[in-house]
C-alpha cells in the first residue's frame, strides 16, 4: 500500500510545507530546520516514491501535487526547492484557496532550455544523457547530479557530502520513480497558468545556478507579477545548503508579509 512519509516538526503558529528536489528526501532540509522550528509548523514531506514514501508508481505532477495537498493544512505556506517548486506551483495553481503563500527555491515554470523561444534552461542533451546513465548506475547517476547542483557554491564539496547524507539517511528511490522525476523536469510547463496565479509569491535563485540560470529570473518576473525575486549572491543550486542564514531570513520576513506578525530571528 502506498503511504506519504509526514513528519511535523516545529513550535511556530504557522504551517510551512517543504518539498525537496529530484533525487532526495526530507532530510536534506535538516540544515536549516533549527532556525525555522521557532516560527513554523514545518511539514517535511518525501515526496511519492522518495525516500520513505513508498509504494508509489510514477506520478505526473498533478498526481503529486494532490497527494501532498490531502496530507498538510489548509491555509499554509509551501516551499518547494527545484522539483518540488514544481509540485508546489502545481498544488498553488489548481488549489490557491489552499494554500497562504508559494515559495520557489532554484526552480523554473520550465526547466528544459528553449532555444528558439530565448527561454535559459537545462539542456535537452543533459537531460538525455541522466537518463541513459540512470540505467547503468543509478546511484553514481544521482551523486553526479547532485555535484552539479553544488558547482559554484562557495563550498561545494561540503555542500555535496551534506546532500549525499540527505539520501543515504533514506532509502533510495527505484529507477522508475527517478526517470518519472526526470520526465517532470523534461515536460514540465506552467509559464502560461503563471499568469493568472493569484497566490503571494516569493522566488528564491542562487547567482552560480547551472540548472536554473540567473536569465530565468527577470522573465519570471514579468510572467508572474504578484511574485518577488530574491538572487542569493554566490548560492548555486541550494542555497539553503550554502546560505542558511540568509536564507531563512527571506522565508521569514515573506511570511511576515504574507501571514502578519513579521518573524524576528
Amino acid at each position: 500500500m502506498a503511504s506519504l512519509f509526514k513528519q511535523t516538526i516545529g513550535e511556530g503558529q504557522r504551517d510551512l510545507v517543504l518539498l525537496h528536489g529530484w533525487g532526495l528526501n526530507a532530510e536534506v532540509w535538516h540544515c536549516i530546520t533549527g532556525r525555522l522550528t521557532p516560527h513554523f509548523r514545518l511539514y517535511l514531506i518525501d515526496l511519492p516514491g522518495y525516500g520513505r514514501s513508498r509504494g508509489f508508481g510514477s506520478l505526473g505532477l498533478r498526481d503529486m501535487a494532490e497527494i501532498v495537498m490531502a496530507n498538510v493544512p489548509t491555509g499554509a505556506l509551501w516551499l518547494g526547492w527545484s522539483m518540488g517548486g514544481l509540485v508546489a506551483s502545481r498544488a498553488a495553481l489548481d488549489s490557491p484557496e489552499k494554500v497562504a503563500g508559494l515559495i520557489t527555491v532554484s526552480s523554473s515554470p520550465c526547466f528544459v532550455e528553449k532555444a528558439q523561444e530565448g527561454w535559459p534552461g537545462i539542456r535537452p542533451a543533459v537531460l538525455r544523457g541522466f537518463e541513459r546513465q540512470l540505467s547503468a548506475d543509478f546511484q553514481l547517476t544521482v551523486h553526479r547530479f547532485l555535484e552539479l547542483q553544488a558547482l559554484g557554491a562557495p563550498d561545494a564539496q561540503a555542500d555535496v557530502q551534506l546532500l549525499k547524507q540527505a539520501i543515504a539517511a533514506c532509502p533510495m528511490p527505484d529507477v522508475e520513480i527517478l526517470n518519472g522525476g526526470l520526465a517532470l523536469l523534461d515536460n514540465s510547463d506552467l509559464r502560461a497558468e503563471l499568469r493568472d496565479l493569484t497566490v503571494p509569491g516569493l522566488r528564491l535563485y542562487g547567482s552560480q545556478d547551472g540548472l536554473v540560470p540567473r536569465r530565468v529570473v527577470p522573465l519570471v518576473d514579468e510572467l508572474w507579477p504578484g511574485s518577488t525575486s530574491k538572487t542569493i549572491a554566490h548560492a548555486a543550486h541550494a542555497p539553503f545548503v550554502s546560505h542558511p542564514e540568509e536564507f531563512c531570513r527571506e522565508v521569514m520576513a515573506f511570511a511576515g508579509r504574507v501571514l502578519g506578525n513579521k518573524c524576528e530571528e
